[in-house]
């Protein structure tokens, strides 16, 4: 086969798509897809070689996905790598059209697809060009400014694509890239997550073992050990950990993961977010970052050492992830990829374990609300590996699901999860040979589901009949026992239920028709409802046709034909009303003549044809309004039997073709309607070409039993190599019956409707529209055969071309009816349904097509075998995939010649889309919104058309008219949009045209509905507006890969359409419009903004103008504009590299040292040798940004040129005339004095916020005229400063930014000035700051210090550090200055290490200040200044303060409140008192700041400092401990307690590194010692959450398990009641989370503290009650109570099963009910619990009990003090 195809096409083809082979004429396909492919070569390298990208090598890549679509990957390797280079070159062209490289980026994702079929040897592609595209793209520096505009598709295009490439990079990629990326590695910046962000995206992981050297081994270490460094997950910490599941996937078996497991699986516990612990504590986290589940999904799996875990998600993605590593360790065809070493592939025992760990949770889940579709997708996975462990526990819960009625949750959960598991459960095999034994009882159990009251049970039993049909043959094997003797003890069983296969379909045939009786019209509905099937009914219908038309395909002969006769008579010894019940009828009669046709027809069409012609015998019938319900009944019946393989029809075609005499011409709708369908089926049977068996097995049942034996092929898949389809192809009688139904019955109807037209008869509107319907079944019948129209005329002259005859009379007709009759709407809609067919039906629709290729794709899903793969479906999915493929090959034709017939066509159809009538012009305008898409080009035909009614001069357009026009240029949601399409001269034309209509006469803006198509117009254009290239050339690569000729093709200079738009513009000036429109205008004129072309200068008058418009529409757009076109204005600025060491001169040391080292010290704040003069100035070397450096130095560092070698500034000389506007208006005072006042009004009061936009716009101005303007805005500056309204400040701090940011070339000498100027005036400003302007302030420090060297700021920073907390405008101002120094400093991260030591020297004696707003930004403002004090690998310690030192000298002065008396509340001092105020008072105040900034540095900080808090640790249990000892009145402690218990609760959710681990514990016992009991108590709170979050840590050092063991059971025995049970609670939780385990010694030690003997309560005479006084509890009631609390929380600690150990624990339990309290308490508790958490499975944990303890036990639950 292979050799004889490679003869034909002349190469190996890489690999194609199966299907192919399957279909009827596949010896054609070869030839066919050689001339294609041919045609695509050829005019791809012409159209790369002439460099015309736009329309030419669009076109044919486009051709090429298309061939990709309909042959797969059907050409040589040769070509593949050619063809992947090419696009390669194609995609990375600089500054290509975006959407252009998105569709050449989609074709080339396809062509890297298969990853098997290119090996690294074959194909490399280079890194860079990608990493240019993409930085292009998402960091564009143009995008924020309006000069580009990108699809919000292009990020994931982009990325999809990087995966498909990284397979390809040369060996050396991963070292240049670590160059590249490793020096943006500064934590403190954004620039951090744009690192990891691109490793996780560019490194390549598949590299051969022995490149493992140049690959990850370069990086894996470094980026490691930076992952389990940082304590608090900042936002990066997600791309590493997707890279590093990627990297464990790539290469099982290469890494080794064993030293970092314990903290891989802490952390990713930790990602879960999962509530812990008592509620008092837990409080959320401020950085919430899950990972992603998928990729730590791959990485448990690829590292595969599992513990449970309980989360859907992951229960459903963990099976399907190990199915998929089996898959390719054990059955996947051998590639170029490096295999799994055998040493780590998966052993059989591995697997077993796994499904062991993973059946209990999956099992608990199937039941719960939400997550049973989850469950059942586990479990199918589950059962591929291990069905004897799965399967069982499932069909436990099955059976007594059917049986009950009460709960109809349980039955639908547990027959989905049947579902998935119906093959594994079938094919049983030798792990689980019982499994087929189940299928009778099964199904016979699952008949009452088909229940007509319970729909959504209804749905699934037939979905459930329907899967384990499909797998089974229904044959009755039973006499095989007599005749066969080889069988074995299995296959026996088998062949004997196998009898009971006739019953099950009768049965499940009775229950139908009672479902169809219940479901009839009089039973559901009033007189007055509607007719039609309401949805519910439609499912059940279409339910109820595919399990019966399954059930019969896989019948013997036998059983079908008693379930014939069965159906038959239901059918024809009733009549049912054709809505519906009669349509399930009819399909239940379809689905019996579908499978067995000859049998069938033989007994349905001769009644049916009888019956409606002794019915129509009757002259009167045909004019009857109202028809008889039998009649209609047997037409409806005929129209549905019809539907069969076409050949068996012929031998009835003349009873067929009379009967269709007889009702076609019927007067009443619903018999013509009817009769039509009969004609659409007949001709559709004959005319196409389809499969007609869909059974489980080639060749049918109907075998004898000797040589066939049925029962072997139960749940056997379909085999693709013989798969033996049956076509139905036309034959030549067929064709020829075909045209003579046309003749006969569409000619005259054609000849009638010409006449109509012509005016030569009359016809009522009843009649036009029954000619119609005939005409359109006649159409939608015979599609497939007539071409498509302005083909190849037909050879065989004698039969008329229908489509183009049915054309003409079409458009004739059309004409008539809008001259004369234009309100005979529903002719309308046939005609537009009819040329829409004309245009596109051949054979299929797209819509239907599109939903059979979904359900396909979900079926294939549900059951399908992803352990084998190798497309082992069942054979009627694969039956039903090879016929989508031929019906696809009809449908992709696109791209279609756009000739007159069609342009004749879509100008009707723009005539009815501009029509009266609102429903007519929707329909037309969606067909015309397909052909738009089909047909090139003709879009360029269709716009002029569409814009003449919109134009102003044309006084005959009404208002249907001119709103159609605007819909026609709106386009649907997935269609073409005219208002917008990919090429200028549509552009330059709609937009103008779409602005000037608002001078239409037919404009009326009252109307709400044309406003709002204007606003969605608008909208519409500026959310899908892509940038549109302007000069399309292919680089000389592309051309040379092709051919060494280079012709230059260029296309239209751009300029001019700019221009033409200026102009046109300034026309509309003159006239009078809405503002809407202006801001239309406005809004399509900033669209044309683009980085390549500036904008021609009339525009940019415009766009100034605009600034001072009356609108603040117009003026906002016009602000976003001018920021635009300064950067389009601005010079670029020399840059020279430099060389780091020259600069420090230290030579860096080898191998990677980050941090405050000598070599980067010259980049920090000193203040001895700031810049002062313009000499010092000229020598700096200024780094503006700020990352560079910290982490190692880029290979070349660049920085600017000194000033001598810069371009001078701009003055009136060399000003060009776009500049030269600018300047002229913001020289202008009249003009400034106007933008001012428009800049500090209010907007909408309390929302605004500082505007970014007006930022950038100040700051384009004075970086590129310098300090043009700042005379003139001097005055203004000044006055707002003065000026403490809201809007005025937030005006000038926007302007101060933008000036400080702008000055950035500046001179000495002028930046010296501006400062001097500036200095005051912000003092001023910010003595006068309020609540609704700091933030803004803020804003405005941060923004001008970012990416700012700190030595060209130091004016600014030395103003802002002068002592901040002055106190002379109150506690808020000084709160405030704090923020805006702090969001100048935190700008400025490691590089300013000397003014963090000034500040926090400045601010330490301030700690115990006396307003609490102080001290809470104090807290935030130290957080920022020891954020830099980190602990990350490889990295220096910081010259910044240290959190060490600082917390020493912290705990130093807390030492009176660690050493004072317990008792505190004697120390009440009133907030503010006056006088001399203890050390005591002061303490609490410094506690209180120190709280806060703990609470602050909690979520931000990288790193916790665990040493240091550990010493707060004794003082904060201690505070919470007096928490309910205090009286309630002192609200002076409330603030305190509650920001101790915040800080406890995030000290215990940290992650602990192994070595803090033992400290923390030691602290934990020393305050377990301690005398207050809410300290104790608090401590087990604490203890829980600590060890849940560092699970897997802890977990790894045995001696720390030891000691949390020892601590909880120490405090099981202490002697306050409430700590006590929370030991308990503790115990049991570590108990269920594995993390103790229940041993003999834990057990002996709680019997023998049960065992205590207590004192002997006093006899009844005496005074004494019997309850002991308090007094009396004494150590040994305590010690008793603990030994009970100790098996309590035993027997708890595992609420779904019942271990071994556990009835011993209940007897021991249950002599303890009568003791004293709080024993007695406890046990009932206990019990009760243990009742209800066990109720469910009771049944099966009766076994673990022996009968004498069942008998204690009944006893206990039951007995009277249950209820006491």
């Amino acid at each position: 086969m292979k050799k004889e195809q490679a003869e034909i096409l002349g190469f190996v083809p890489q690999k194609e798509i199966v299907y192919n082979k399957l279909l009827p004429y596949a010896e054609k396909l070869d030839r066919e897809s050689n001339d294609i492919l041919a045609q695509i070569k050829g005019n791809l390298g012409r159209a790369v070689q002439l460099r015309e990208l736009w329309p030419g090598v669009l076109l044919w890549t486009r051709k090429l996905s298309t061939y990709l679509r309909l042959y797969g990957r059907k050409f040589s390797k040769e070509d593949h790598v050619l063809f992947i280079k090419l696009l390669y070159e194609l995609v990375t062209i600089p500054k290509l059209d975006v959407s252009m490289m998105q569709s050449f980026a989609r074709l080339l994702i396809n062509l890297l697809k298969k990853k098997e079929l290119l090996s690294q040897d074959d194909l490399e592609l280079p890194w860079r060009p990608l990493y240019d595209l993409y930085e292009s793209i998402l960091y564009s520096k143009t995008e924020h400014l309006g000069l580009n505009w990108f699809p919000n598709s292009v990020e994931n295009v982009l990325k999809t694509l990087v995966k498909s490439c990284r397979l390809y990079f040369p060996e050396s990629a991963t070292q240049e890239m670590l160059d590249e990326w490793r020096p943006l590695l500064c934590p403190f910046d954004v620039t951090m997550q744009k690192a990891i962000g691109y490793f996780e995206l560019f490194l390549p992981t598949i590299m051969p073992p022995e490149q493992h050297h140049k690959g990850f081994k370069l990086w894996f270490d470094e980026m490691m050990d930076l992952w389990v460094s940082v304590q608090n997950l900042p936002a990066w910490e997600g791309n590493l950990v997707n890279l590093f599941a990627r990297l464990a996937n790539d290469n099982i078996g290469y890494v080794n993961w064993d030293p970092y497991i314990p903290k891989i699986f802490t952390r990713i516990l930790r990602s879960f977010n999962l509530p812990v612990g008592t509620s008092q504590m837990v409080i959320p986290r401020y950085l919430t970052n899950s990972y992603d589940i998928g990729h730590v999904v791959l990485w448990i799996s690829s590292m595969l050492l599992l513990k449970g875990m309980k989360l859907m998600k992951l229960l459903q993605r963990l099976p399907a992830s190990v199915v998929r590593r089996l898959h390719r360790e054990r059955y996947k065809k051998p590639c170029w990829i490096t295999p799994v070493p055998a040493s780590h592939r998966l052993t059989d025992q591995d697997v077993t374990d796994f499904v062991e760990s993973m059946k209990q949770p999956v099992l608990m889940a199937m039941f719960s609300k939400t997550g049973s579709m989850d469950a059942a997708q586990a479990l199918q996975n589950l059962a591929l590996m291990r069905p004897e462990l799965v399967i069982p526990p499932v069909l436990e819960k099955t059976y007594p699901a059917m049986e009950t009625l009460t709960e109809p949750h349980q039955l639908t959960a547990t027959l989905s999860c049947m579902i998935g598991m119906a093959r594994s459960l079938l094919s049983g095999g030798r792990h689980y040979p019982e499994g087929p034994a189940h299928v009778l009882p099964l199904l016979m159990r699952a008949l009452p589901g088909v229940d007509p009251n319970d729909f959504s049970k209804c749905m699934i039993t037939f979905q459930f009949i329907a899967t384990f049909t499909t797998l089974v043959p229904l044959v009755d094997c039973s006499s095989a026992l007599h005749e066969k003797n080889d069988l074995t003890e299995m296959e026996r069983e088998l062949c004997s239920a196998s009898a009971e296969f006739e019953d099950f379909v009768l049965q499940f045939m009775d229950r139908c028709f009672a479902l169809i009786d219940s479901s009839t019209l009089e039973q559901t509905r009033e007189e007055t409802e509607t007719e039609k099937m309401t949805h519910l009914e439609s499912l059940v219908e279409l339910g109820l046709s595919s399990t019966f038309s399954t059930i019969l395909t896989q019948c013997s002969m036998e059983i079908f034909k008693v379930a014939l006769e069965k159906v038959f008579n239901f059918a024809t010894t009733n009549i049912f009303e054709t809505r519906v019940a009669g349509r399930m009828v009819a399909d239940m009669c379809r689905a019996a003549a579908k499978s067995h046709p000859a049998e069938s027809l033989r007994l349905f069409v001769p009644h049916c044809c009888n019956a409606i012609t002794h019915l129509t015998a009757n002259e009167d019938v045909s004019n009857e309004e109202e028809l008889d319900k039998e009649l209609l009944w047997n037409l409806q019946l005929l129209s549905e039997v019809t539907r069969v393989d076409g050949e068996k029809l012929l031998p009835y075609r003349t009873q067929l073709v009379q009967t269709l005499q007889l009702t076609l011409r019927l007067r009443c709708k619903q018999g013509y309607s009817l009769a039509c369908n009969l004609l659409h089926h007949i001709l559709r049977s004959t005319a196409l070409t389809y499969p007609t068996d869909y059974c489980s097995v080639p060749g049918g049942f109907n075998r004898p039993l000797q040589e066939y034996l049925p029962i072997k092929d139960w749940g056997r898949p379909g085999d693709l190599w013989n798969l033996e389809i049956q076509w139905h192809v036309p034959s030549t009688e067929e064709t020829a019956f075909v045209f003579y139904v046309l003749d006969l019955l569409l000619q005259p109807e054609l000849q009638r409707l010409q006449k109509y037209a012509q005016g030569e008869q009359e016809m009522s509107r009843d009649d036009v529209l029954q000619s119609l319907c005939i005409v359109q079944h006649c159409l939608l019948g015979a599609g497939s055969m007539l071409p498509p129209l302005d083909g190849p005329t037909i050879t065989d002259k004698s039969r008329e071309n229908y489509r183009e005859a049915i054309c003409k009379v079409m458009r004739q007709l059309l004409h008539y009816i809008l001259e004369h009759s234009e309100d005979d709407t529903k002719s309308l809609f046939a005609i537009i349904k009819i040329i829409s067919d004309l245009m596109h039906f051949r054979g299929s629709h797209k819509h239907e097509f599109d939903s059979r290729w979904k359900s396909f794709t979900l079926v294939k899903k549900s059951i399908e075998n992803r352990l084998h793969g190798k497309k082992q479906h069942i054979r009627a999915l694969l039956i039903d995939r090879v016929l989508l493929q031929h019906e696809l090959r009809k449908l992709l034709v696109e791209g279609c010649e756009y000739k007159t017939v069609h342009q004749d066509l879509l100008r009707d159809l723009l005539r009815l889309s501009t029509s009266t009538y609102s429903q007519v012009r929707s329909k037309a305008q969606n067909v015309l919104f397909t052909a738009l898409g089909t047909y090139n080009f003709c879009c360029r035909d269709i716009t002029p058309r569409v814009l003449e009614l919109l134009e102003p001069t044309r006084t005959d357009v009404t208002q249907q008219q001119f709103k159609g026009a605007l819909y026609c240029l709106l386009g649907n949601h997935c269609g073409v949009c005219l208002a917008n399409l990919h090429d200028w001269e549509c552009i330059a034309q709609t937009w103008p045209a779409i602005v000037r209509s608002g001078l239409s006469s037919a404009m009326s803006l009252e109307k709400p509905s044309i406003v709002r198509l204007f606003d969605d117009l608008a909208d519409k254009v500026h959310r899908q507006y892509e940038t549109i290239g302007i000069d399309f050339t292919v680089s000389s690569v592309a051309c040379f890969l092709i051919f060494e000729h280079k012709l230059w093709y260029n296309v239209v200079c751009q300029q001019e359409l700019e221009q033409g738009l200026a102009l046109q513009q300034d026309k509309n000036k003159e006239a009078v419009q809405p503002w809407k429109f202006e801001h239309i205008a406005i809004g399509f004129l900033s669209l044309l903004l683009r980085d390549d072309y500036p904008l021609p200068a009339p525009a940019v008058l415009f766009f100034v103008q605009s600034l001072n418009h009356d609108a603040l529409v117009v003026r906002k757009m016009a602000i976003a504009a001018m920021a635009g076109i300064l950067k389009q204005l601005k010079r670029p600025r020399k840059k020279i590299p430099v060389s780091p060491c020259d600069m420090s001169g230290v030579t860096e040391p080898e191998g990677l040292v980050a941090g405050d080292r000598p070599g980067n010290d010259w980049l920090q704040y000193h203040g001895d040798s700031l810049p002062s003069t313009q000499q010092d100035w000229d020598n700096f070397c200024f780094v503006e940004k700020t990352h560079w450096g910290y982490y190692c130095w880029p290979k070349k560092l660049m920085v600017y040129a000194p000033a001598a070698e810069q371009p001078k500034d701009l003055s009136a000389e060399n000003m060009n005339e776009r500049e030269r506007i600018i300047c002229d208006h913001f020289t202008d005072p009249v003009f400034i004095k106007q933008l001012i006042e428009f800049l500090s009004l209010e907007d909408r009061k309390g929302k605004d916020k500082f505007n970014p936009r007006r930022f950038c716009l100040f700051k384009g101005l004075f970086r590129n005229y310098s300090d043009a303007f700042l005379p003139i805005l001097k005055p203004h500056m000044e006055r707002l400063a003065n000026d403490s309204h809201e809007s005025t400040q937030r005006c000038v701090a926007e302007i101060i930014a933008g000036l400080v940011r702008g000055s950035k070339h500046w001179s000495f000498s002028k930046v010296e000035a501006l400062w001097k100027f500036l200095i005051p005036l912000m003092r001023r400003a910010l003595s006068n700051i309020t609540v609704e302007t700091y933030a803004d302030w803020g804003t405005c420090v941060a923004t001008a210090c970012e990416s700012r060297d700190p030595r060209k700021l130091h004016w600014l920073l030395e103003m802002l550090m002068e002592c901040p907390l002055s106190g002379e405008g109150g506690s808020f101002v000084d709160a405030c200055h704090l923020y805006v120094l702090q969001g100048g400093l935190a700008q400025q991260e490691w590089r300013v290490p000397e003014l963090l030591h000034r500040l926090l020297s400045y601010l330490e004696p301030k700690l115990t200040q006396v307003y609490k707003n102080v001290r809470e930004r104090i807290g935030s403002v130290l957080t920022y200044i020891f954020m830099i004090d980190v602990s990350l690998p490889y990295t220096q310690p910081t010259k910044s303060p240290h959190i060490a030192e600082f917390t020493e000298r912290i705990l130093s002065q807390l030492k009176p409140l660690i050493e004072g008396d317990e008792e505190i509340q004697n120390h009440v001092v009133e907030e503010n008192g006056v006088g001399e105020q203890d050390e005591r008072t002061q303490a609490i105040r410094l506690l209180k700041t120190v709280l806060k900034w703990l609470m602050a540095s909690a979520g931000r900080s990288f790193s916790t400092a665990v040493p240091q808090q550990l010493q707060l640790l004794p003082l904060l249990f201690k505070w919470i401990a007096d928490f309910h000892s205090v009286p309630v009145s002192v609200h002076l402690y409330d603030e305190l307690k509650r920001d101790a218990k915040t800080c406890l609760s995030l000290m215990s959710q940290g992650l602990l590194y192994p070595e803090q681990i033992p400290m923390v514990l030691k602290v934990l016992h020393e305050i377990a010692g301690s005398s207050s009991w809410h300290a104790r108590f608090s401590v087990l709170t604490y203890l829980q959450i600590m060890v849940f979050y560092n699970l897997f840590t802890i977990l790894s050092n045995e001696q720390a398990v030891q000691d949390v063991r020892a601590l909880v059971i120490r405090l099981l025995e202490d002697e306050q009641l409430e700590v006590r049970e929370m030991a308990a609670t503790t115990l049991s939780g570590f108990l269920q989370c594995n993390f103790l385990a229940m041993d003999a010694s834990m057990q002996t030690h709680f019997e023998a503290l049960c065992k205590t003997k207590l004192p002997k309560k006093r006899k009844r005479g005496s005074v004494v009650d019997t309850i002991p006084s308090v007094g009396m509890i004494t150590q040994d009631l305590v010690r008793r109570h603990a030994g009970v609390l100790g098996l309590s929380a035993c027997i708890l600690s595992s609420p779904y099963d019942v271990p071994t150990w556990m009835p011993q624990l209940l007897m021991d339990l249950s002599a303890h009910l009568n003791d004293t309290q709080p024993i007695e308490m406890t046990v009932k508790k206990t019990l009760s619990n243990f009742r209800r958490t066990h109720h469910d499975n009771w049944l099966e944990h009766k076994q673990q009990f022996t009968d004498d303890q069942l008998v204690v036990l009944t006893d206990l639950l039951v007995s009277p003090c249950y209820y006491a």
